[in-house]
């Protein structure tokens, strides 16, 4: 998506989003014919709002995006393992 519908969608403003995307918190694909952006951007831009909303400041965020980041590599890989798991159960006699 084209950034004046992710900043919509995201409800920031243009600042607010260069600001991120300076900092690194947002990394739209580059080259992406669409403008980039995706909904998994848009959920991480609303994350980003929300830590800050709770009080997180600049230093913590990016702390916290790595976390989650980390977490969900982990579920990623956890359910390749399973589906390994599953598929070798499945093909015993």
């Amino acid at each position: 998506m084209h950034t004046h519908e992710f900043v919509l969608q995201a409800r920031i403003d243009v600042e607010t989003l260069d600001h991120w995307l300076r900092a690194g918190w947002l990394m739209p694909r580059e080259n992406a014919g669409d403008g980039g952006f995706s909904q998994v951007d848009v959920a991480r831009a609303q994350l980003i709002g929300d830590l800050q909303d709770l009080g997180i400041n600049d230093e913590g965020i990016p702390v916290i995006l790595d976390l989650v980041d980390q977490v969900h590599g982990l579920r990623n890989m956890l359910r390749e393992v399973l589906t390994t798991i599953n598929t070798e159960q499945r093909a015993r006699p």
